[in-house]
């Protein structure tokens, strides 16, 4: 199988989450692996079916990746595929990035911490590049699946940063 999935438990409504995860001007200041630089263009907040790009960097090599929003259910799902193009060809690309966010616990009642009634939502962040064209080359060879399950893990706890600031 070609996908890497980790998850966290986050004291945050699926809905708190959902929000973040739709405005791509966060997704920069979210980013464990490094290689977001921001400057989006498009929509916010992303909806189905949305493209947008990214400034990307690779060491010193600069880049923008144009994703379309290819899974969306309204506070509980939001993936998006991403791909490099040239003049609107995709030439790489087809990798999924997916947030999936499912209720654990809490009431909802006051949310003050330590109270028992926290809202817990589980988030699972997955990497799938089944999809990919040229998936050796472009994902495994330069090792993407080794480094990636790190850097989601880093994501999970700058968006459970966010969510709390």
């Amino acid at each position: 199988m070609r996908a890497i999935s980790v998850s966290r438990d986050i004291v945050a409504t699926p809905r708190e989450l959902f929000d973040l995860l739709r405005d791509p001007a966060r997704h920069a200041e979210l980013d464990g692996s490094g290689m977001l630089r921001g400057r989006p263009q498009g929509p916010s907040p992303l909806g189905p079916g949305d493209r947008f790009s990214m400034g990307m960097a690779q060491g010193r090599i600069a880049y923008r990746s144009v994703n379309v929003v290819v899974e969306y259910e309204k506070d509980r799902l939001i993936a998006w595929e991403t791909w490099g193009e040239l003049r609107g060809r995709r030439l790489v690309g087809g990798q999924r990035w997916r947030y999936e966010l499912t209720p654990v616990n809490g009431t909802g009642g006051t949310d003050s911490p330590g109270d028992g009634n926290e809202v817990t939502t589980r988030v699972t962040h997955t990497f799938d590049w089944s999809r990919a064209r040229l998936p050796r080359l472009i994902v495994e060879l330069p090792g993407y699946p080794r480094r990636m399950g790190p850097a989601m893990t880093t994501t999970l706890e700058r968006l459970a940063a966010a969510v709390r600031g």
